[in-house]
């Protein structure tokens, strides 16, 4: 038994060892298995946690609108994505005027020294010029702030300017990316599907998403009824150190068959846009536009403009770029809204598109301060369809008038509209209450429906008194009535388009009283 005894002991000894060694070799598989399985869960929920809503907002499209609105909603705490398809300077021939209006906004969202080192240019009226006569009238800036002018320059440096200032914002995160589609959940919006510098397909994800990509927008069609019309097209040249006949501002030639535009942009360049009628223009390659200009324009313009417009001729660098107008007209969709050009355009003739933008920014910004809860998808835009009565005023008043204004200003065979054009050269020459009341809506600072109709129909009025005085004969009723008609014809349809309950009696919409949801106020308050 003693002889027995060691090998026995030795083998329960072995048997230990081995245990005790297949043990250990367990627990370090196991220990291995387990930190693999923490990487590949760490792994996967960093993929899940992708486009998860680490913002508020998604606001496709860097340009004016969508930075200024970023800017806007960034200090009030919101977290803002904001995707831009090209991040470098852009280089646009228009977007280059800003009216004092407009500037006024500009102010009232802190957002003023944008225009600051751009050498951007104070702008304080307009030159009109007719037939070898010309006249000048002003903003009636009395009243303001000696700061308060209209600003005209480079469009892309202002950009950069609105890009820098919104990306300042620790909320505001600015990302360039290509825009591919909206994403959506049983008709809610989620938020955007883009493309990356790098060429991967990504999700962005928030409550709310806002689309400003401009007037070439590829998303607006589900978002509403986009009928745009493109009356003309704008012929784009840069005139080097040119002395303009009135220092500091904008100049409209009363040409045929469209009018033409000065206004600087620099302290040494000034802006020529050619209006060309229709969607086409002569082409550019044949020297058929050159020509154009050469001969049908040039011999139009002033004598003091003409040599450096032939010089801006020679240079070669002529650009064109359709000239559109779309009504507003939203199809209110949970958790996305339209903003700027890519929801509402206009005649850019009287400049007046970043006023309406950043206008709209300002309404939007007070709709928002007592939000803070946006996941609430329905209740929000039952909310917000309030901003689409609420920008009426403004809005509706700078479309008609440029719409109005632009078929007025161009030349027409009939007799009765080349009376009206001529009445509203001889109205605005007439200063006091009669330049200063149309220049007032043309520039953002007195934007009333019912003063833009009634100075419209006094222009016709005044016209006909033109034609009858001072001995009235049969057919000159006959054409001071083709006048009236004539201007009812193209003012009505302008109104019908914009809304005339909308614009003249917003009050009477009902969502004009529309209150926030109160169970996004009432989360502010517990927070």
């Amino acid at each position: 038994m003693e002889y027995l005894g060691f090998p026995v002991v030795f083998a329960l000894l072995l048997g230990t060892i081995l245990s005790l060694v297949l043990i250990l070799r367990r627990k370090k598989n196991s220990s291995a298995t387990t930190l693999t399985m923490h990487i590949q869960d760490a792994l996967l929920n960093e993929s899940d946690n992708e486009g998860k809503e680490e913002t508020d907002i998604i606001i496709v499209g860097a340009g004016v609108a969508g930075s200024a609105l970023a800017y806007s909603l960034g200090k009030d705490g919101r977290r803002v994505r904001l995707l831009e398809r090209d991040l470098t300077e852009p280089d646009r021939i228009v977007g280059e005027l800003l009216q004092p209006g407009g500037y006024l906004k500009l102010v009232e969202l802190g957002l003023q020294d944008c225009v600051d080192g751009i050498d951007a240019q104070r702008v304080l009226g307009y030159g009109l010029f007719k037939e070898g006569k010309h006249t000048k009238v002003s903003y009636p800036l009395e009243g303001h702030h000696a700061d308060v002018a209209g600003r005209s320059f480079h469009n892309g440096r202002f950009i950069q300017r609105l890009r820098e200032k919104a990306s300042s914002l620790p909320t505001v995160h600015l990302e360039q990316g290509t825009v591919l589609s909206l994403i959506e959940t049983q008709g809610i919006v989620k938020g955007v599907r883009y493309r990356s510098t790098a060429g991967a397909e990504h999700e962005a994800l928030a409550p709310l998403t806002i689309v400003c990509d401009g007037c070439f927008s590829n998303l607006r069609r589900s978002l509403c009824n986009s009928k745009v019309d493109v009356p003309s097209c704008f012929v784009g040249l840069v005139l080097e150190n040119c002395e303009l006949p009135y220092p500091n501002h904008g100049h409209v030639i009363l040409a045929d068959p469209s009018p033409i535009l000065f206004y600087p942009i620099s302290s040494t360049e000034v802006r020529c846009l050619v209006d060309v009628p229709g969607q086409k223009v002569p082409s550019v390659a044949s020297g058929e536009l050159a020509k154009y200009l050469q001969t049908v324009v040039a011999p139009q313009l002033p004598e003091q403009l003409q040599t450096s417009f032939l010089a801006a001729i020679e240079s070669g660098n002529i650009r064109t770029m359709p000239n559109k107008i779309m009504p507003a007209s939203p199809l209110p969709r949970p958790g996305a809204l339209l903003l700027g050009d890519a929801f509402n355009m206009r005649h850019p003739l009287t400049g007046g598109g970043m006023t309406v933008a950043l206008s709209d920014i300002v309404v939007l910004e007070r709709l928002f301060k007592p939000l803070r809860n946006l996941h609430d998808a329905s209740a929000l835009c039952e909310y917000v369809e309030s901003f689409y009565t609420l920008r009426k005023p403004v809005a509706s008043t700078i479309n008609t008038l440029a719409g109005a204004l632009y078929k007025v200003f161009c030349a027409s065979p009939d007799q009765a509209m080349k009376e009206m054009q001529q009445a509203c050269f001889d109205y605005l020459s007439l200063g006091g209450v009669f330049s200063t009341g149309p220049v007032a809506l043309l520039s953002g600072l007195n934007p009333r429906p019912l003063s833009l109709v009634v100075h419209f129909f006094a222009v016709a009025v005044y016209g006909v008194g033109r034609l009858l005085y001072p001995f009235p004969s049969p057919k000159q009723f006959w054409l001071g009535a083709r006048l009236i008609f004539g201007a009812s014809n193209i003012i009505f349809p302008i109104i019908k388009a914009e809304g005339v309950i909308q614009m003249f009696f917003p009050s009477m919409v009902p969502a004009y009283y529309r209150a926030p949801p109160a169970h996004s106020i009432q989360e502010d308050r517990n927070s």
